[in-house]
């Protein structure tokens, strides 16, 4: 997190009984609630979804009537979910970085394959090294196969494109929400004028 800004878990769990989950499935769901607060910018209110389906996903919360704001800022609200997902064969969770960029028209679209040097110019060293410092994350391939190059934030690849995931404890549930508030909402505040990370 910048040093300027919180995030705060609301207390207790919500439920949402008419809405649908990232497939587009009709389900309920049982929501953790947590706030981002950031000088100059309005209170986002980013919600982890638990879908009775058995899916789960991060979404910045669209509130009923809507503060005035840049189009950037109010693409993300109720748009562009991550996924929170298992991995076969192992205990770990999975959270896709594909970081946010915004486009000519001033929309926040999303990034799924790219090197990870390119990721760590996107994202700055000092942020996934703050991720993966947490206990039990990785930063790994999304889909490993034979000839994907290691990710290595010491020695970043800048030869193939890949899709790069973040792998955490299933007790963890902070983990996500600081990696969906650094890929997700953070590019589009930097975008309109917050520092970016100083590399490192």
């Amino acid at each position: 997190m910048p040093a300027e800004g919180t995030l705060t878990r609301v207390e207790g769990r919500s439920r949402k009984t008419d809405g649908s989950s990232l497939s587009g499935a009709s389900s309920e769901a049982s929501t953790l609630a947590w706030e981002l607060s950031l000088p100059g910018y309005p209170t986002l209110e980013i919600h982890d979804d638990h879908w009775d389906n058995g899916e789960r996903n991060l979404v910045v919360h669209k509130p009923p009537v809507m503060p005035q704001m840049p189009l950037a800022l109010a693409g993300l609200y109720g748009r562009l979910r991550s996924g929170v997902s298992p991995t076969e064969g192992r205990r770990e969770l999975r959270i896709m970085l594909y970081p946010t960029y915004v486009d000519e028209r001033h929309r926040p679209r999303v990034k799924k394959s790219l090197t990870t040097r390119a990721l760590t110019d996107l994202m700055a060293p000092c942020v996934l090294r703050e991720l993966t410092a947490r206990e039990g994350v990785t930063l790994e391939a999304a889909h490993p196969k034979p000839n994907l190059p290691r990710v290595d934030l010491d020695n970043p690849q800048d030869e193939k494109p890949l899709q790069h995931a973040l792998f955490f404890p299933a007790e963890d549930l902070e983990t996500p929400v600081l990696a969906f508030v650094h890929f997700r909402v953070l590019p589009v505040i930097h975008h309109l004028g917050w520092p970016v990370p100083a590399a490192g």
